[in-house]
């Protein structure tokens, strides 16, 4: 290899010579990777955790070579020092490729191979594709194969991925619980199938948004928790070939100790190549979040409405004018954002359970574009939790007479006297208030079955949120 001008240098492949700018870290297989997927805006560079667990895989392989006397002390040192690196955020900008790529994600792995291998070789005092000293094959990927290492890599990066996915749904999860606690007082009335059907409180419809959501940590958790079981070692079709005996246990327990993570080998590597239900069974997980999220946003929105011809039980924080031609209108627009998140999460699901089914033979190589729609989900969805936290949910004002004066208007809370005033009453007040539009409230009082200090008593909050006995008899 040498230089071709000042500004280049040529590197070569299987396929023949290209030039390469002389100042990148990356070689010619990853320029060969740029020229061939010019696919989407989805850059392996727009992934940070990625790009890190790439360092840490491959630091954990060379950890283990040097253990094997496979690597010299300054090979070794120089490809720690390049993974630490990259590791703490440096040489980010110097993964070009298109996440979603042919090759099973050849292109991805020797990107990482070709920038490791060329800033040791700066550390060891050599030039970028003085590949003698340091090469991206028989160094930095020695031991190894895509069909391992970028797997791994993908594990390792949505496991990383994962834990900063957890502090965003806690962070929402609390603030949904907050609003609970805030309107625990405030009586509204239920609805079943969009009519009225029995009161409760406010607080009691964001404690469920709240719980909905708690109950999916332990779902996602366990998928995630997959993500630590990974076939390094298993090399090109899981028989290990290319590695010496011991490589992969060493290199398993690199990993561990390198990361703090209770990472273990798959029992059988050759199935495990090919298998990447820990992938699906993950999108999966974050599927089903989405899917409550939906049912959340839309009773945002429908709770929401108005203000004067919607139901209007609470305020959303007003963000922007909501139309271009008709003034004083403000639209909901971070339940809508957040409905638009889930739906992409939702398709992205889609995307990677047809791309595991297209496993073939001893390796599915359709893994670049499920990686991508894990990472892009679980990136949205942080997002979108803290938009909907920060500029929708924190800030909800509740309208607590709309919300009373549903109760004592609604037909439904009838059923909420039956028990105290007998069926017969009941009966007789429903069918006056459909004929004549009045409240259930109204007729009961007027009528003389209750007072109006056993009738609050009875639609007080804290009789209705459980089931009581209440000492109260009809006068008629």
């Amino acid at each position: 290899m040498k230089n071709h001008s000042e500004n280049m240098r040529v590197e070569s492949d299987l396929i023949g010579s290209m030039e390469v700018p002389a100042d990148v870290l990356y070689g010619v297989q990853t320029l060969r990777g740029v020229e061939n997927f010019p696919i989407s805006r989805f850059h392996l560079n727009n992934y940070p955790l990625f790009i890190n667990a790439l360092a840490v895989t491959k630091l954990g392989a060379a950890v283990a070579n040097r253990q094997l006397g496979l690597l010299t002390e300054e090979q070794f040192e120089a490809i720690s020092a390049a993974c630490r690196e990259i590791m703490s955020g440096m040489h980010h900008d110097q993964f070009p490729v298109d996440m979603i790529q042919g090759g099973a994600g050849t292109t991805t792995n020797m990107n990482a191979n070709e920038v490791i291998a060329n800033r040791a070789l700066q550390l060891m005092g050599h030039n970028p594709g003085e590949y003698a000293y340091c090469s991206p094959n028989d160094h930095v990927n020695c031991s190894q194969s895509t069909n391992d290492a970028y797997p791994t890599a993908i594990h390792l990066g949505l496991y990383a991925t994962h834990l900063k996915f957890m502090g965003h749904f806690r962070e929402l999860i609390a603030s949904f619980e907050k609003k609970a606690a805030e309107f625990s007082g405030i009586l509204k009335m239920g609805r079943t199938q969009l009519e009225d059907a029995v009161p409760m409180t406010l607080g009691q419809t964001f404690g469920a948004f709240a719980s909905i959501l708690r109950d999916e940590i332990r779902n996602v958790e366990f998928a995630a928790e997959e993500f630590l079981t990974v076939n390094m070692g298993a090399t090109a079709i899981g028989t290990g070939i290319c590695s010496e005996p011991g490589y992969s246990e060493k290199c398993i327990a690199a990993l561990r100790e390198i990361t703090g993570w209770d990472i273990k080998a798959a029992e059988d590597m050759v199935a495990a190549t090919s298998d990447t239900s820990s992938m699906v069974g993950y999108s999966q997980a974050l599927r089903r979040i989405s899917v409550k999220m939906n049912k959340i946003c839309n009773d945002l929105r429908l709770l929401a409405s108005g203000p004067r011809c919607g139901l209007h039980e609470f305020d959303l924080p007003a963000r922007q004018p909501g139309s271009s031609i008709m003034p004083g209108k403000v639209n909901p627009v971070i339940p809508e954002v957040m409905n638009q998140v889930s739906y992409k999460v939702i398709g992205n699901d889609l995307c990677v359970a047809m791309s595991a089914e297209a496993a073939q033979m001893e390796l599915n190589a359709m893994e670049p574009v499920m990686a991508q729609c894990c990472f892009e989900s679980a990136e949205l969805m942080m997002n979108g939790f803290d938009t909907l936290r920060i500029n929708c949910i924190d800030g909800i004002k509740a309208n607590a007479d709309n919300c009373i004066g549903y109760v004592h208007d609604s037909i439904g809370v009838v059923t909420a006297l039956n028990p105290v005033i007998g069926y017969k009453n009941s009966t007789k007040i429903a069918k006056e208030a459909l004929e004549t539009g009045r409240s259930v409230y109204e007729l009961v009082l007027e009528h003389g079955i209750l007072t109006k200090e056993e009738l609050d008593k009875i639609l007080s909050p804290e009789n209705m949120i459980r089931p009581v006995k209440l000492d109260i008899k009809p006068r008629k």
